[in-house]
C-alpha cells in the first residue's frame, strides 16, 4: 500500500450562484457528498458553505485526479439531491472549480476557516483569494469593471509559523 498525503481546499458554486443549497437540504447533500468522497477513495476532514457555493477539505489519493473526484462528487450529488429530496427547483452545479494545495501545516488552517464559513460569510470576514471561482474570473473578466481587478488581487496565504522543510 503507497503512502500518500495530498491534500486539498476546493471550492465551487450552486448553478448561476442560486441559493439553492436551503438548510433543509444541507445535511443531507453534506453527508452525501462525503460518502461519494469515501467510495472514491477520498478522505473529507472539512465541509460546509452558504446557499450558494461550498468548500471542502479533503485528501485524494494520487491514483485519483482531482477532476475526476470533483466530477463524480458534482454529478452524482446533483443526481442524488434531484431524485431524492422532492425538491421544488432543479438543483445544479455551476461549471468549474477552484482548488489549492495543502500543507500538513495548513489543513488544520483551512479546516477552520471551512467549517465557519457561514460566520466568515455573515461577518464579511472572508478570504477573497479561497471564495473566488474560475466562472467568476471568466464573468468578471469579460466585464470592464472594477469586479475584474478584484478577482485577481494578490493571495492571501495560510499563515504558518515555520517550513517543515
Amino acid at each position: 500500500m503507497p503512502f500518500w498525503r495530498t491534500s486539498y481546499h476546493l471550492v465551487w458554486t450552486t448553478y448561476q450562484r442560486e441559493a439553492l443549497i436551503m438548510p433543509e437540504i444541507e445535511a443531507r447533500l453534506y453527508a452525501y457528498i462525503i460518502h461519494k468522497a469515501a467510495e472514491l477513495g477520498a478522505w473529507i476532514y472539512a465541509i460546509n458553505g452558504t446557499e450558494d457555493h461550498l468548500h471542502i477539505v479533503a485528501s485524494i489519493p494520487p491514483k485519483i485526479a482531482v477532476a475526476d473526484l470533483v466530477k463524480h462528487i458534482k454529478g452524482a450529488s446533483s443526481h442524488e439531491m434531484n431524485a431524492t429530496m422532492n425538491l421544488p427547483y432543479h438543483f445544479a452545479w455551476q461549471r468549474g472549480y477552484g482548488v489549492l494545495t495543502l500543507g500538513e501545516q495548513q489543513r488544520p488552517q483551512a479546516e477552520a476557516y471551512v467549517q465557519a464559513q457561514k460566520t466568515h460569510h455573515h461577518h464579511g470576514s472572508t478570504n477573497v483569494w479561497l471564495e473566488r471561482c474560475p466562472d467568476d474570473e471568466e464573468d468578471a473578466a469579460n466585464s470592464n469593471t472594477e469586479s475584474s481587478t478584484k478577482a485577481r488581487e494578490a493571495p492571501e496565504p495560510y499563515l504558518i509559523d515555520e517550513w517543515p522543510f
